[in-house]
C-alpha cells in the first residue's frame, strides 16, 4: 500500500454559488505537470484569453508570495511562455478521456 496523497484546490466560491463545468485542471507530479481538460470553447482563440488570464492570476499570487511585483512576476510570466514557444521543452501527447 502506498502513502501517495493528492492535494487538491477547491472549487473557486463563484462556481460553487453559480455552477459550471471545469474545464482544466492541472498537477504536478514528481517535477512533471499532468493536465486534463475538455475544449469548453467554440473559438481556440478564446483559450489563448484564458491562458493570459491565469497568466495574470499566477502574477497576483507570486506579488501576495513573494518578493516580486505583479509585473515583474507577469514578465517572468510571459519571458517562459515565449521561450517554450520558440523552443519547446516537451511536446507531450494529448488523449481525450473526459
Amino acid at each position: 500500500m502506498t502513502d501517495k496523497k493528492f492535494e487538491a484546490l477547491n472549487v473557486p466560491p463563484d462556481a460553487l454559488e453559480k455552477g459550471g463545468i471545469e474545464i482544466l485542471r492541472a498537477s504536478v507530479s514528481e517535477g512533471a505537470v499532468s493536465i486534463a481538460l475538455r475544449r469548453a470553447f467554440d473559438d481556440p482563440f478564446t483559450w489563448g484569453v484564458l491562458l493570459v488570464d491565469l497568466a495574470r492570476h499566477a502574477a497576483r499570487i507570486y506579488a501576495m508570495e513573494t518578493e516580486l511585483s505583479e509585473e515583474e512576476a507577469f514578465q517572468e510570466i510571459v519571458t517562459g511562455i515565449q521561450a517554450e514557444l520558440d523552443d519547446p521543452s516537451d511536446p507531450g501527447s494529448t488523449q481525450a478521456l473526459n
